[in-house]
């Protein structure tokens, strides 16, 4: 079942860009996928705008489209269901993954937790936690938290 998955997700998003050799065979897009899933499910069911913004970042990040993305977000679903931990998504991506991509992914983790306004310590640790198995230091985490806060107070209207 698992071969038939790896399969799957392989033949869905292949990575193409110059910039992802570092990259496996698109393995890091599922585990990066799955803890962007375990992000938004912390404090119950993800919201409409978290879901938005998910499947935003997925097609402007690994440059997909809404319906590969869709099948990423339902393949994350099912492999983040079933992890017992970070370190499952964690260790596949550190094997695939450079630094900057790294930086990204914490990056857009920040971006999902601030996206529906309430940023719990719930969120927060866990982003300290994939941040630090991801060898992403405190310092390039909260900076990318701040970052992502100033964007967010620049696009958010009501502000």
């Amino acid at each position: 079942m698992l071969d038939k998955l790896r399969q799957f997700i392989s033949d869905v998003v292949s990575p193409t860009a110059p910039d992802e050799l570092n990259f496996d065979d698109g393995g890091y897009r599922l585990a990066a996928t799955a803890l962007l899933i375990h992000v938004i499910s912390l404090d119950g069911e993800p919201s409409d705008v978290e879901r938005r913004k998910l499947h935003s970042l997925l097609e402007t990040r690994f440059n997909l489209d809404a319906a590969t993305a869709s099948r990423l977000i339902e393949s994350a679903m099912l492999v983040e269901g079933e992890a017992v931990d970070l370190y499952h998504f964690t260790s596949v991506i550190m094997r695939s993954v450079n630094e900057e991509g790294r930086l990204r992914i914490i990056e857009m983790m920040w971006e999902l937790v601030f996206a529906d306004g309430n940023v719990t310590e719930f969120e927060e640790n866990v982003v300290w936690r994939a941040a630090d198995l991801l060898a992403v230091s405190s310092r390039d985490r909260i900076n990318l938290k701040r970052q992502v806060a100033a964007q967010q107070v620049e696009t958010d209207p009501a502000s």
